[in-house]
C-alpha cells in the first residue's frame, strides 16, 4: 500500500498542466491514505501537492503556510527529499509575492537537495524553475543552461509535454530579455512539440505566443491565438485564463477594435474578482486606462490611472508583508534548528573536558563499525584509563584533578584522525581509530602512552606522575563484533595492562 501510495504522489508530483481540480481531489486523496498508512514524510509530500492545487486555484497565501510549515518539518529532520520540494514551492511563492532574490535562493536549493533517484520529470520542472529564477535576477544566460539542461531531459525520456513546458519558459525567457527572434524559434519548436502530442497550445502557451506576436507587432496573430480561449484544453492556473484575457485586451486595443477589447478586459475582470487575482487585476487598471486614453477618454483614462498607481502601491506593501512573514518564519525556523542543534551537540559533550560522551558514542560508534564493514576497513577500539588517579584527587585536589583530565584530553585529541575520542566517565577514555589496523595499533599507541607520561606535569601534580593505561582491540580478529563486544575486549585488555603494572599498552591477539 505505501509503495502505492508514493507511486500515486510521485504521478502527481510529475503532472504539469492538468486539470487542477481532479489533481486536487487526486492529492486530497493521496493524503488521506498516506495518513491512514501513519507515513508521516508522505503525508507531508501530499500536502505540498494539495497546497500546489490551491495555489494555482488563486489561494496564495493558505498554500504558502503549508509550504513553511512543511519546510519547518524537513529542516527539523533533515529529510533531505522533502527539503528539496519545500524549496521549489518556496521559490514560487515568493516569485509571486515578486521577491526574486529569495525565489533563486530556494531554486537553487531545491536543485541541489535532489538525489540522483528521483524522476527526470521532477528535475524537470525544478531546473525549469531555477532558469525562471536566474531569469527574473537578470542571469539570462545562466537561465539558458539550466533550460537547455531540463530540454536535453526531457529529450532523452521521450517526454514532449515536458520539452514543451521548458520551451514556453524558454520563449517567454527570451521575450523578457528582448530576444524575439530568438523568442519565435522557441515558438516554432513548441507548435512542433504540441502537434507530436497531438493537442492543441493550452491557455499559458498561448499568451506566451500572443505576447511575443505583439512585440513584433502582429496584433491580428496575437488575436487570432486568444480569440476562442474557452476552446483552449482546460489544463491551466487559474491566473492564466486571466493573463490570456489581458493579452488580448492588449492586441484588440492595439487593432483598434476597442469593443472586443473591453469585452476581454471585462472578461479578465470577472476572472479577477471571482478568483482574488490581484496582481493580475493591478495590471488591468493599467490597461483600462490606456483603453480609455486610445477611445479618446482622458478624463477617465485619468482617474484609472491614479486608480492603478495607488492600488499598485497597496499591492507592494501587501507583498512586502507576506514577503517579511515568510521570512520571518523561515528565519525563525532556522533559529529554532540551530538552537535545537546546538542543544543536541551540547548533550553530546563532556562539560570539562569538551569531548564527545558516552551519548554520542552510542550514537556514533555502531555507524563507524558499520561504514568500515563496508569499506573493507579495519576499526581500532582503545579504553584508556589514567593511572592512580585517585591519588591526585585525594593528595592534591578535585581542581588539580579535573586539570589533568582536560590536559590528557588535549594531549589524546591530537591522535584521532578520521576517529574520535570520547570522556566515558571519570578518568576513563575511549579512542576509535577508523582505518588502523592490529599491526599499526600497537605503535600508535605505545606514543600516545609515551606522549602522555612525558609531558610536563610538575607545574600541575608537583611530584605526583601521570601514567595513562590503554586497552585495545582491532575488529581485524572479530568480524561483525558488535559494539558491545569491543568496548568488553578493550576493557579486557585494559584490566591486563593495569594488573601487568600500569603505564603499558595490552593489545588483543584476536
Amino acid at each position: 500500500m505505501t509503495l502505492e501510495v508514493a507511486a500515486e504522489l510521485d504521478d502527481l508530483e510529475n503532472h504539469e498542466g492538468h486539470d487542477v481540480a481532479a489533481l486536487l481531489a487526486r492529492a486530497t486523496a493521496v493524503l488521506d491514505a498516506a495518513e491512514r498508512l501513519g507515513d508521516v514524510v508522505l503525508g507531508h509530500r501530499a500536502r505540498l501537492v494539495q497546497a500546489d492545487m490551491r495555489r494555482r486555484e488563486g489561494d496564495v497565501d493558505h498554500a504558502a503556510r503549508v509550504f513553511i510549515s512543511t519546510h519547518q518539518w524537513a529542516r527539523r529532520h533533515d529529510c533531505r527529499p522533502l527539503l528539496a520540494r519545500s524549496h521549489f514551492h518556496l521559490a514560487l511563492t515568493f516569485h509571486y509575492l515578486g521577491d526574486h532574490a529569495a525565489s533563486l535562493e530556494h531554486a537553487l536549493n531545491a536543485v541541489e537537495l535532489l538525489g540522483d533517484d528521483e524522476s527526470p520529470g521532477l528535475r524537470i520542472i525544478h531546473l525549469i524553475r531555477l532558469a525562471n529564477s536566474l531569469a527574473e535576477n537578470g542571469s539570462t544566460d545562466e537561465a539558458r543552461e539550466r533550460y537547455r539542461q531540463a530540454e536535453r531531459i526531457a529529450v532523452e525520456i521521450g517526454d514532449l509535454t515536458r520539452q514543451l513546458l521548458v520551451l514556453n519558459n524558454l520563449a517567454y525567457t527570451e521575450l523578457e530579455a528582448g530576444n524575439a527572434a530568438t523568442a519565435l524559434a522557441a515558438v516554432d519548436r513548441m507548435y512542433g512539440a504540441a502537434a507530436a502530442i497531438g493537442r492543441d497550445l493550452l491557455i499559458v502557451e498561448r499568451d506566451t505566443v500572443a505576447n511575443i506576436h505583439i512585440s513584433a507587432g502582429r496584433y491580428a496573430e496575437a488575436e487570432a491565438i486568444l480569440r476562442d480561449l474557452d476552446d483552449a484544453p482546460n489544463w491551466y492556473e487559474t491566473h492564466d485564463a486571466a493573463d490570456a484575457a489581458l493579452t488580448l485586451t492588449v492586441a484588440q486595443r492595439h487593432l483598434g477594435a476597442y469593443d472586443r477589447a473591453q469585452d476581454s478586459l471585462d472578461r479578465c475582470r470577472r476572472l479577477c474578482a471571482e478568483h482574488q487575482l490581484t496582481g493580475v487585476a493591478v495590471r488591468l487598471l493599467a490597461e483600462q486606462a490606456e483603453l480609455y486614453a486610445a477611445t479618446g477618454d482622458y478624463q477617465a483614462a485619468f482617474e484609472e490611472y491614479k486608480s492603478f498607481h495607488a492600488e499598485s502601491e497597496q499591492l507592494r506593501s501587501s507583498q512586502l508583508e507576506a514577503r517579511a512573514r515568510a521570512r520571518q518564519a523561515i528565519f525563525e525556523t532556522a533559529e529554532a534548528r540551530r538552537d535545537a542543534e546546538r542543544y543536541r551537540e551540547q548533550a553530546r559533550r563532556d562539560p570539562l573536558t569538551g569531548l564527545y560522551n558516552r551519548r554520542y558514542v552510542d550514537e556514533r560508534l555502531p555507524d563507524t563499525l558499520s561504514r568500515a564493514a563496508a569499506d573493507g576497513v579495519p576499526v581500532t577500539v582503545s579504553l584508556l584509563d589514567l593511572d592512580h588517579f585517585k591519588r591526585i584527587n585525594d593528595t592534591l585536589s578535585h581542581d588539580t584533578g579535573d586539570r589533568v583530565l582536560m590536559a590528557v584530553a588535549e594531549l589524546v585529541a591530537g591522535f584521532t584522525g578520521d576517529g574520535f575520542l570520547a570522556r566515558m566517565g571519570g578518568e576513563e577514555f575511549l579512542l576509535v581509530l577508523p582505518g588502523v589496523g592490529a599491526g599499526e595499533a600497537p605503535h600508535l599507541l605505545d606514543t600516545v602512552r609515551r606522549r602522555v607520561a612525558a609531558y610536563g606535569w610538575a607545574p600541575i601534580t608537583g611530584e605526583l606522575p601521570v601514567t595513562v593505561s590503554i586497552g585495545s582491540v582491532s575488529t581485524e580478529g572479530y568480524a561483525g563484533a558488535s559494539q558491545a563486544d569491543l568496548l568488553a575486549e578493550a576493557d579486557r585488555c585494559l584490566y591486563a595492562a593495569k594488573h601487568a603494572g600500569r603505564d603499558r599498552v595490552v593489545t588483543s591477539p584476536g
